[in-house]
């Protein structure tokens, strides 16, 4: 048990951390220190930095892939189309609901996210690769059976313009409440933030191909 709590410890803070500060300018003195452990804690139950940055992503990660299977298997054995509303509904609810206990959890995932897109962690690409990449080959299809008149080249770009909404969005929930508080009036909750997000997302991910080939650079 103590050690379980001593792992959780390390994780819970330097997830936190990550977050904030991103992966490089956090040290493991900094994580160590705010979790009341030692140094030696860090590299006995990790090893490394980069084997406690792939531990922090694994902790939602595999839970929420998990869930992502099953969800699939569930469509495909009931006959539920695939359409992006039902397609991408699957993948909100999860990513929200992993953590039901602590709400804030998402949003800290999608802060790591987006360090992730933005920071050089070669180390942690291939870490994804390697143990997540089959369940999201997976929903990739189903996207694009869903979207079957979107070229495959064309709906990459959409996914990762939806991803940056995503990760925009859920990242920066409370600023957004506190905005939308602020200039309407309106208290707006999780659920009608992301009740608005999906219609945006499936509009973008379905939206008509353009006649003209977008120049390549060539």
């Amino acid at each position: 048990m103590a050690q379980a709590g001593t792992v959780d410890r390390i994780l819970d803070t330097a997830e936190v951390l990550f977050a904030q500060k991103g992966f490089a300018e956090t040290s493991l003195r900094a994580i160590t220190s705010k979790a009341g452990v030692n140094l030696a804690a860090v590299n006995y139950h990790f090893g490394s930095k980069e084997a406690l940055i792939q531990a922090v992503f694994e902790r939602f990660l595999t839970p929420f892939s998990l869930a992502l299977d099953a969800k699939l298997d569930e469509m495909e054995a009931s006959g539920i189309p695939d359409t992006p509303d039902n397609v991408l509904g699957i993948v909100f609810r999860l990513a929200l609901g992993t953590h039901p206990e602590d709400p804030q959890r998402a949003a800290i995932f999608f802060r790591l996210s987006g360090q992730a897109y933005s920071q050089p962690q070669s180390h942690l690409r291939e870490y994804l690769h390697q143990h997540y990449s089959a369940v999201f080959a997976r929903l990739q299809r189903h996207l694009q059976q869903a979207v079957p008149d979107v070229p495959p080249m064309e709906l990459f770009w959409r996914v990762q313009f939806s991803l940056g909404a995503v990760i925009f969005t859920l990242s920066g929930m409370q600023s957004l409440q506190s905005i939308s508080k602020a200039d309407f009036n309106m208290d707006a909750s999780t659920a009608d933030i992301t009740k608005r997000l999906l219609p945006f997302l499936v509009g973008g991910i379905q939206a008509e191909v353009p006649d003209q080939p977008l120049h390549t650079g060539k």
